[in-house]
């Protein structure tokens, strides 16, 4: 045990051996990632969308089958899902605290973001094949 000033665990904590568990630096990493990432992938998506205001059906069809376009903006859309899926975990595990509905939430926040993912992957898939 450190009678280090600077530590933040209280000296209950250090007898008891509560400190950090170390299981939110994953967590962590992976928001700061995907909010790095999603930075040029949003100027990149705003570009494409901006390129295409005012541009007939097939003209606009045709530039997001193109594979370039099409890897940009399914990169967008799955970082952007999997951001918003790691924020709702984090909300869902600060602010509900019955054990239950904390359970069903985290279920429901993964099955969730699941088939909004699948449904963003398909629709860009169709765009990019047909």
């Amino acid at each position: 045990m450190s009678n280090d000033p600077n530590t933040m665990r209280t000296t209950v904590r250090q007898v008891r051996y509560l400190g950090s568990a170390k299981s939110g630096t994953h967590h962590v990493w992976h928001m700061r990632l995907t909010s790095f990432a999603l930075v040029p992938l949003t100027i990149a998506f705003v570009w494409v969308i901006l390129s295409l205001v005012g541009k007939d059906y097939n003209t606009v069809r045709s530039a997001l089958g193109s594979p370039g376009i099409a890897i940009i903006v399914l990169l967008f859309l799955l970082a952007s899902v999997y951001h918003m899926m790691l924020g709702m975990q984090t909300i869902i595990e600060d602010y509900l605290h019955t054990p239950v509905l904390k359970t069903w939430s985290l279920m429901g926040n993964t099955f969730f973001s699941i088939c909004i993912g699948l449904a963003r992957v398909y629709a860009v898939l169709r765009l990019s094949f047909t």
